[in-house]
């Protein structure tokens, strides 16, 4: 059976992707890469947050199309990374039981996808098998560190139940 979808989980996910957007912005020197061999999306450790709410889902999707679609990102990279994302928040979902764990989706399919078509979106003068390293290591550093640290702290806060 279908549940349907509350205010509060409406709500949540219209919270999560502007938050996201914001993030990415405001640190958009960063976010993408342009200045620096790894990109370092500070938003990305909102990723944890499909292990505590569905609602984080379309939310992360959300976030990470407007905060690409207001970037100088190529069209490929706003639809391409936008459904890795998607992807990466069910995978993060499925995996919600484990912490360390619900980490690992956004790190490997934003390393193997985005990492992948990047060379070839932008013209980078880089191995695809270095762009996947390096992305992978950005996410790595948001995600893997940035939202372990995020979901302990929600984990003693009790702020999605």
């Amino acid at each position: 059976m279908k549940k349907k979808m509350t205010t509060r989980a409406l709500a949540q996910g219209a919270m999560i992707a502007a938050i996201y957007v914001a993030l990415t912005k405001l640190f958009e020197p960063i976010s993408f890469g342009r200045t620096n061999a790894v990109q370092c999306r500070v938003g990305e450790l909102l990723t944890i947050l499909p292990a505590f709410t569905p609602a984080a889902i379309p939310g992360l999707f959300v976030g990470c199309f407007v905060g690409n679609l207001l970037s100088a990102a190529a069209a490929v990279d706003v639809i391409l990374g936008s459904l890795t994302t998607l992807l990466a928040a069910v995978g993060t979902y499925l995996l919600r039981k484990n912490r360390f764990l619900a980490v690992l989706p956004p790190i490997v399919l934003n390393g193997l996808i985005v990492g992948g078509y990047l060379p070839a979106v932008y013209g980078m003068p880089v191995p695809v098998w270095l762009s996947m390293l390096l992305t992978a290591a950005g996410q790595v550093i948001s995600c893997g560190v940035g939202g372990f640290l995020l979901g302990c702290l929600l984990d003693r806060t009790k702020l999605f139940e």
